[in-house]
C-alpha cells in the first residue's frame, strides 16, 4: 500500500509568517510613527496610514495582520496535527501539548500587559491571549470534515452577531458603538475595565473562525490535488469571503469594524488573507522564485520569541540603547530629528532581523 504523503514544511507559510513578524517588529521599533510624522501630508502619508489601525468603521491594511497572525498559526496547527498522526500520536495526547502550549500562550498574553503597565494588571486583550484560545477551539474540531469545519467557523460568526445585536443590557445595548456593545460589558465583568480604543476580549469568538479557515487552508495545501486546483480552491474562498464580508458592510448588517471583529471584518480580512496566501502559494512554491525567501524564513521560525523580545525587551530597553548611539551619532552629524528617527527605527528593526539570522544559523528555535 502507498503511503500518504505528509506534508513537513510550505516555503510560502513560513516566508508569510515570517513577513508578519517583520511588520510587527517594525511597529515595535516605532518605524511607522518615524514615517508618520515625517511625512504629514500628501501622497506618502495616504500610504503611511495604512500601517496604523482604523479608528472604527473601516480598513486599513494593519488590520490585516492580526488576522494573518491567527490564519497562519490555524495552517500551523493543521500541519501539526497531520504529522502527529502520521508518527502514531493520538489526538488526545497531542491535545495535552496544544493545551499546555495554549496555557503558555495566555500567561505570556496577560504578562505582557503588566509590562506595558509597569505594574501587576488583569487585562486579556493581547494578542497572544485571543490565540491560545482560538488554538483551543480550532484544535477541538480539527478532525471534523471540511465542511463540519466550515459551518462552525460561520455559527460562530452568527453567535457573536446575535449576542452583540440582541443585548438590551442598559449602557451596552448599541452592537457597533465605541464603549456601549456586548464586548464592552463582557469586559467590564471580566476585568473591571474597558478598553479606551474599543478591543474586547471576546474578539476571540469571532476571529476563531480565522483560525479554522487557516486550519481549512492546510488541508488544501497538503492535499493531493495539483498546484493548480489548490490555487483555485483558495482564489475562490477569497472572492466568496471579500464579496460576503463587502455586502454585509454596505447593507449595513455587519460594517466592517476591526475593533470588535465584526462578521463583516471578518469575512472581509480573511478574503485578503486567502489572497495573499495565494499569491504567496504561486509566487515561491509554484513559480520557484526563492532566492529572498531566506530573509523573512529566518524570522517566522522564532515567532513567538521575536514577538516576545521586541514586545519586552525591545520596548523596554533596547530601543532606547540602539536610540542613544545610532541617533546620537546622527545628531553629531547634523541630522535634522525626522530623519534620525526614521534611520534608529530601521537600524533597530535590523539588529532584531539580525538577532533571528544568528539563532537560525545557530539552529535555535525557541517553542512554547
Amino acid at each position: 500500500m502507498e503511503e500518504k504523503k505528509v506534508q513537513t514544511r510550505i516555503l510560502s507559510l513560513d516566508v508569510m509568517r515570517g513577513l508578519i513578524m517583520i511588520l510587527l517588529a517594525a511597529e515595535s521599533c516605532e518605524l511607522y510613527t518615524a514615517l508618520s510624522s515625517t511625512y504629514s501630508s500628501g501622497w506618502p502619508q495616504g500610504i503611511i496610514h495604512h500601517f496604523f489601525h482604523h479608528e472604527w468603521h473601516g480598513l486599513y491594511f494593519w488590520d490585516l495582520v492580526q488576522p494573518a497572525f491567527m490564519f497562519i498559526a490555524g495552517t500551523s496547527l493543521y500541519l501539526s496535527f497531520q504529522r502527529k498522526q502520521a508518527a502514531g500520536v493520538s489526538w488526545s495526547s497531542h491535545f495535552k501539548s496544544v493545551a499546555w502550549r495554549s496555557a503558555k500562550l495566555f500567561l505570556c498574553g496577560v504578562a505582557l500587559h503588566c509590562v506595558y503597565s509597569g505594574k501587576l494588571v488583569w487585562e486579556l486583550w493581547n494578542v497572544l491571549t485571543q490565540l491560545a484560545f482560538t488554538t483551543i477551539i480550532a484544535y477541538l474540531i480539527i478532525r471534523w470534515s471540511f465542511l463540519q469545519q466550515l459551518l462552525f467557523s460561520l455559527f460562530l460568526l452568527l453567535l457573536t452577531d446575535i449576542l452583540y445585536r440582541f443585548t438590551t443590557i442598559p449602557g451596552y445595548d448599541q452592537p457597533f458603538v465605541l464603549g456601549k456593545n456586548f464586548g464592552t460589558y463582557i469586559d467590564m465583568l471580566v476585568m473591571g475595565k474597558d478598553n479606551d480604543g474599543g478591543w474586547v476580549t471576546i474578539n476571540f469568538i469571532p476571529t476563531a473562525a480565522h483560525t479554522i479557515w487557516g486550519v481549512l487552508a492546510g488541508k488544501v495545501l497538503s492535499s493531493v490535488s495539483n498546484d493548480v486546483a489548490k490555487s483555485k480552491q483558495l482564489i475562490l474562498a477569497s472572492l466568496s469571503c471579500l464579496l460576503i464580508g463587502y455586502m454585509l458592510d454596505w447593507t449595513l448588517l455587519s460594517p466592517i469594524i476591526k475593533r470588535i471583529s465584526t462578521p463583516g471584518f471578518v469575512f472581509v480580512s480573511g478574503g485578503y488573507i486567502l489572497a495573499i496566501l495565494a499569491f504567496f502559494r504561486w509566487l515561491i512554491d509554484v513559480k520557484g522564485y526563492q532566492s529572498g525567501a531566506w530573509i523573512f524564513v529566518v524570522v517566522g521560525m522564532n515567532p513567538i520569541f521575536i514577538y516576545l523580545f521586541f514586545e519586552t525587551v525591545g520596548k523596554q530597553w533596547f530601543n532606547g540603547i540602539v536610540n542613544l548611539f545610532v541617533g546620537g551619532g546622527l545628531h553629531l552629524l547634523g541630522l535634522s530629528a525626522d530623519p534620525t528617527a526614521i534611520l534608529v527605527a530601521i537600524a533597530t528593526l535590523f539588529c532584531e532581523w539580525y538577532l533571528c539570522y544568528w539563532l537560525y544559523q545557530k539552529r535555535i528555535f525557541f517553542k512554547l
